[in-house]
């Protein structure tokens, strides 16, 4: 298993260069050229979102990404430092592709969350949004391309 954690500070020109590094080590880890603008989107959403949810916030702590290479599947993690906003410190479900995405958002008013979390579900297969009182986190996982052995 081979990681790769990225930490930028949350302004929104550092995003493209996580959209960058995610689609470079994602190739490298044998991530399907025909999905790599896939993976690149997706991050730069996620980011994209995390550093929102940062400066809305005032937290002057950097966003994490964490890219990870297993054995048939390589994933992301971008994670933020905004806590829940649920008293027993839960966002509702923590899948986002089931129930309403706003539900896994600060609050239903949010609604560049919102569509982020649409623009992600849209682009992944295996997503899940989780938030608890330590900050948010979005795992997003591709399969790796197989390689066939030649006769």
């Amino acid at each position: 298993m081979t990681t790769v954690e990225l930490r930028f500070s949350a302004q929104p020109e550092h995003v493209r260069t996580a959209r960058l590094v995610a689609a470079a080590v994602a190739r490298r880890a044998g991530v399907d050229e025909a999905v790599l603008d896939e993976v690149r989107l997706a991050v730069g959403e996620a980011c994209s979102r995390a550093v929102g949810r940062h400066r809305s916030h005032g937290i002057t702590s950097p966003i994490e990404v964490v890219l990870t290479e297993e054995d048939k599947t390589f994933s992301i993690a971008v994670g933020d430092e905004v806590p829940a906003s649920g008293s027993d410190g839960s966002a509702g479900p923590a899948d986002g592709r089931g129930g309403d995405p706003r539900d896994a958002g600060d609050s239903a008013a949010d609604g560049e969350d919102d569509m982020g979390l649409a623009v992600i579900s849209g682009l992944v297969d295996d997503m899940e949004v989780s938030t608890t009182e330590e900050g948010g986190v979005i795992r997003m996982s591709w399969p790796k391309a197989q390689v066939t052995a030649l006769p």
